[in-house]
């Protein structure tokens, strides 16, 4: 309670001093020279893909899962109602393509883009200069400055150069007023690679560069992993973290092996919470990453994760080519818990390249019932009631936000039988119980054994339990009279036995970055918690 009083008061008090210094009173201060000399010290290492040039000059933008077609009017003469698409649109990412134009038209098209938004936004506007956005929008500039410039007029060039400084001393008085501790972040580290770019002193570039050390010392966790518990926002920030650890190499070797020192850490977390499809769990937010970024960023590091263990809160199982990705459910301090998930006790398993078990994922932004996707039945894990194990506010100044319910919850690896052990207190003073569950993969990883345990803390206990397990994409299910026979799109087949409860079968969905939702399957296992003590089930593949 004190923490979550000290959070609303200084997200008051910054909240306030922010409203003052972007001010139209005080904003004009914001604009700088436009003649200082940039030098092109940040590397691109993200792929690129000419034929989103292409697509980008025929009017169509595929962005955050959305395709947009413009029928060639400016992109940023549009409203659409899709928050990630023009979170994308404006953060410029899109520009690295641009590498690859072999024409001047083609290079021209970005040029055109860069000054059609700054004669449209140009200007501050609440939304499209929020701290995060200009921050990573600056980054990407910075980077392909070049771009922007060559082959541009005198005119043109200034106008570039002035709106750069403009966003750049907006970066430098709202760097401490930001109230979201990602926000804060990325504006640090935007404001080394301005340094950088600038040419600016060893003192002032290494000053900088302590201060986003010091942030991440208060927001990534003794394992690497950022307290959001987010995949998503682990790899935004590896992302730009990479970028300035490259550029610090050739005059800041210090420097550059502290964050070296950093940023492998944040690999090996980023690891732990992947399986062997490549990506990362779907949980907290995360949902379908591009695969070229993932593997990108792979490339910068050889630090894995590849033993059981625990890390941030997960846990994590691997044996022969099966990895389980488990979450204890550990809710975070409230400055972090703004888009993250009730998914305690949840899991994806996947074998190889298969996923087998998973959870639905993040809805996308322009959804409805986009909370419903952060509630525990949008999860492989038990729920009582159809009630999650921690909440999310419905109103109140903590509204949206991840709230503990009981004593936080616990996670144990047991790396000599391949065991994960997750405590839930999340349901003992409504329901009178606390879950345990207990996953173990045996067999070389052929076979997960799952065990959910009610422990009762009072003689009358009450509710409904379900367990579900959300299945892969394009799995076929056949139910016989006493298994689950489930075939995946490789081929694949699995069989699912249980025992404790009676098994249903149900509709489903898993977020998809490129085709949005996919249809598919769930397993439902339900039993009133007074009735159980145990329920069991395993997932077994079948061998020719």
């Amino acid at each position: 309670m004190a923490h979550s009083l000290r959070f609303l008061a200084r997200r008051t008090l910054l909240s306030a001093a922010d409203h003052i210094v972007t001010n139209p009173l005080i904003r004009w201060t914001w604009t700088g020279p436009s003649n200082d000399d940039l030098i092109g010290a940040l590397a691109e290492f993200r792929p690129t893909d000419r034929e989103t040039i292409l697509e980008m000059m025929q009017g169509r933008y595929l962005l955050a899962s959305k395709l947009v077609d413009t029928h060639g009017v400016s992109p940023f003469s549009l409203e659409v109602d899709h928050d990630d698409w023009q979170d994308d649109l404006q953060a410029f990412a899109w520009l690295r393509h641009f590498r690859d134009a072999r024409t001047d038209e083609e290079r021209r098209f970005a040029r055109t883009m860069t000054l059609d938004w700054i004669g449209r936004e140009g200007h501050f506007n609440r939304d499209s200069w929020n701290p995060a956005l200009t921050a990573r929008r600056v980054l990407n500039w910075l980077r392909h400055y070049n771009i922007l410039v060559e082959g541009a007029s005198l005119e043109q060039t200034q106008q570039i150069a002035r709106s750069l400084s403009t966003q750049i001393s907006s970066l430098k008085i709202r760097a401490l007023l930001a109230t979201d501790p990602v926000d804060a972040l990325l504006v640090a580290i935007a404001l080394v690679g301005v340094a950088l770019c600038a040419d600016r002193s060893n003192a002032e570039v290494e000053a900088r560069v302590r201060h986003v050390l010091n942030l991440v010392d208060t927001q990534i966790d003794e394992d690497g992993l950022h307290r959001t518990r987010s995949a998503k926002i682990q790899i935004q920030l590896l992302i730009e973290l990479i970028t300035i650890k490259l550029a610090l190499r050739r005059d800041h070797e210090q420097a550059s092996r502290d964050l070296e020192e950093l940023t492998e850490s944040m690999h090996r977390a980023l690891d732990a919470i992947s399986l062997g499809t490549g990506e990362p769990a779907y949980f907290n937010g995360t949902g379908q990453m591009p695969h070229d970024l993932i593997v990108a960023i792979q490339a910068q590091s050889a630090a894995r994760a590849r033993q059981t263990g625990t890390a941030g809160g997960y846990g994590r199982l691997i044996a022969g080519r099966s990895i389980v990705v488990a979450d204890s459910g550990l809710v975070a301090d409230p400055e972090f818990t703004a888009h993250a998930h009730a998914s305690a006790m949840a899991f994806e398993f996947s074998h190889g390249r298969d996923l087998v078990v998973c959870n639905c994922g993040p809805a996308p932004s322009d959804y409805d019932d986009a909370l419903l996707f952060r509630q525990g039945i949008a999860h492989s894990a038990p729920t009582i009631n159809a009630q999650s194990a921690a909440a999310i506010a419905p109103s109140g100044p903590l509204a949206g936000r991840l709230i503990q319910l009981g004593r936080p919850s616990e996670i144990e690896a047991r790396s000599a039988d391949d065991t994960l052990v997750i405590t839930s207190h999340g349901y003992a003073e409504r329901f009178g119980v606390t879950l345990e569950r207990h996953l173990t993969l045996l067999a070389e990883g052929k076979t997960l054994v799952g065990q959910d345990r009610f422990v009762r803390h009072r003689s009358r206990v009450s509710g409904a339990a379900a367990i579900r397990f959300h299945l892969a994409h394009q799995t076929e299910v056949q139910l016989t009279d006493d298994l689950v026979r489930l075939r995946l799109n490789s081929g694949a087949v699995w069989t699912f036995l249980w025992e404790g409860a009676e098994m249903r079968i149900e509709d489903s969905v898993r977020q998809s970055a490129y085709f949005g939702f996919h249809r598919t399957k769930q397993l439902v296992l339900d039993t009133l918690v007074s009735d159980a003590s145990e329920v069991s089930w395993i997932f077994t593949l079948e061998e020719n």
